[in-house]
């Protein structure tokens, strides 16, 4: 399967060079090329590629918006791509439905990996960082209150099952599947079944959609003891798979 490909960037020299690196692979095609976010979801309705890389700082329509414009109309997953290592702008893309953060010095290699990885349905954070940020954007005391969200009801939660409900809970605290299987005494297909359940009951792309989910909504709270012990003091997981 070819994967097709829509970079946008207003920097025409970073554009060509992501577009040329990413187009010389032989399973990615580069459909289209966009200068800002408002030409980058024209072509992205145009063209039905499976990403979109998307520079944060655009004119006419910034990346965050195109991204969320992207996410709501089409089922194109997005990365973002930014000069600014900041934990705001990771928070305000993952809140815009994206499916990757990437500094624009990211190595040549990384950034085929990138693309694949998304196209899978996987994600490009692990969700126990984006755990960390969520806890920090959403807590009252928050750094940065600009930022933070008001807790959001959803009432699709209430069509999860008890055990979807406990695998949306380890999921958010950052567990991969089996750390979860292990928890829920469970095989690793169950725990898929699970995971695949509550994205699609609750209309969410990813695991790490999920976390963002589960917090905003009032879930779980920053500071709550991980279920059953689980998650506790050793290292935060790598990033996982669905």
């Amino acid at each position: 399967m070819t994967i097709r490909v829509v970079v946008a960037d207003d920097q025409e020299l970073v554009r060509s060079g992501f577009a040329m690196i990413l187009d010389a692979q032989p399973d990615i095609e580069v459909v289209a090329e966009a200068g800002d976010g408002a030409e980058a979801v024209e072509a992205v309705r145009r063209y039905a590629p499976d990403v979109a890389l998307l520079d944060i700082r655009m004119p006419r329509l910034d990346g965050i918006g195109a991204c969320r414009a992207i996410s709501a109309e089409t089922s194109c997953r997005t990365v973002m791509l930014t000069t600014f290592d900041s934990d705001e702008y990771v928070y305000e893309a993952l809140h815009a439905g994206a499916s990757g953060f990437l500094l624009k010095d990211v190595r040549r290699d990384d950034l085929v990996h990138a693309v694949r990885v998304v196209t899978r349905g996987d994600s490009l954070l692990a969700p126990s960082v984006a755990r960390r940020l969520v806890e920090q954007y959403t807590r009252p005391a928050a750094a940065r209150p600009a930022v933070t969200r008001p807790r959001r009801p959803d009432p699709r939660l209430d069509t999860l099952t008890g055990r979807e409900r406990e695998t949306l809970l380890l999921l958010a605290r950052g567990l991969s599947n089996a750390e979860i299987a292990a928890e829920l005494v469970v095989s690793d297909h169950t725990v898929k079944t699970h995971v695949g359940n509550v994205l699609a009951k609750l209309g969410l792309r990813d695991r790490i959609q999920a976390v963002i989910r589960a917090y905003e909504t009032g879930l779980i709270t920053a500071g709550d003891p991980p279920p059953g012990g689980a998650y506790g003091s050793g290292p935060s997981p790598a990033p996982v798979r669905d």
